[in-house]
């Protein structure tokens, strides 16, 4: 199967959603290039397109498609971690290190694989924060970051610094 792309609309600005065989394989910010604006002939690219618009809408919590991101077999293992954080719920890069066996310290090694994401929002590296609960490190940018959290209804330590 060919690559296809297709542009959705969100909160965070334009995304590009890229699925090739069968399977999403990025999705990008900022989307510069043309998609496709109505229906895809590709069952999985209308699916990542209706499920982040029900994402965005707030009508979905989790995502139910064929990934395949490429990169390192450590990547890998990392961004599989990040399928498991739940919905409206945040982890730390520590966190992540320790639930996958490594030693202290890979926190940052965790940190650069996270921003590695290819696949963002669908593998929700935005749900992962810093050890002190502060928003750190986002390849799209803190205030995508902090949006996206506000969507699933999470205070951010801004939100809450605002409050008093």
């Amino acid at each position: 199967m060919p690559r296809e792309a297709a542009v959705v609309g969100s909160p965070i600005g334009d995304l590009e959603v890229v699925v090739e065989s069968g399977a999403v394989v990025a999705i990008r910010f900022d989307a510069t290039a043309p998609g496709t604006a109505g229906p895809s002939a590709d069952p999985v690219l209308g699916a990542a397109v209706a499920q982040l618009a029900e994402y965005f809408a707030g009508r979905r919590r989790g995502f139910d498609l064929p990934l395949r991101p490429a990169g390192t077999a450590f990547r890998q293992r990392v961004w599989a971690e990040l399928a498991t954080i739940p919905w409206g719920t945040t982890t730390t890069y520590g966190a992540i290190a320790a639930r996958l066996g490594l030693p202290p310290g890979a926190s940052r090694a965790v940190g650069a694989a996270n921003g590695a994401n290819p696949i963002p929002v669908v593998l929700p590296c935005h749900r992962v924060v810093g050890s002190d609960g502060t928003l750190t490190g986002y390849a799209g940018g803190l205030d995508r970051k902090a949006t996206l959290l506000r969507l699933e209804h999470v205070a951010t330590a801004a939100d809450q610094d605002a409050l008093f």
